[in-house]
């Protein structure tokens, strides 16, 4: 399930797309333009901050905006930013790989089988930027 935390980042990164103009945003703007409660979204902009998404820029014009080009940035990206893992066990984890505690053979397990075809399946449309959800 996509939890909360991912879906406002997106949302957080649509609308600076759409309303930036190369410009910053406040943190207020955004959490009432996009009904994000205001100090979860300061929580997931900095963040997004701290893994070179967004910057910040201070003073009365300030907010954020792009550190990124968000042609680069894919929905994937942003979910092992925030939530972590995508694939839904941990064997089959690109970047998060653990071995099943209760797994003797990864190579004949069925279950590790159908999931890595769940992730195979799921990725290319995860590895979308951003900016290609305007298209959706």
């Amino acid at each position: 399930m996509l939890s909360k935390r991912v879906k406002y980042a997106i949302k957080t990164l649509l609308f600076l797309y759409e309303n930036g103009d190369g410009k910053p945003i406040s943190a207020k703007i955004i959490s009432e333009n996009e009904k994000i409660p205001y100090k979860f979204l300061e929580n997931i902009l900095r963040e997004l901050r701290q893994n070179k998404i967004l910057k910040s820029v201070r003073g009365a014009e300030g907010g954020y905006k792009f550190l990124k080009d968000p042609n680069e940035i894919t929905v994937a990206e942003i979910i092992r930013i925030v939530d972590g893992p995508i694939a839904l066990i941990p064997c089959v984890s690109f970047y998060f790989y653990e071995k099943c505690e209760d797994c003797t053979d990864e190579i004949s397990c069925k279950i590790r089988k159908l999931f890595v075809q769940l992730r195979n399946e799921m990725l290319p449309i995860l590895n979308k930027s951003i900016t290609d959800l305007e298209k959706l």
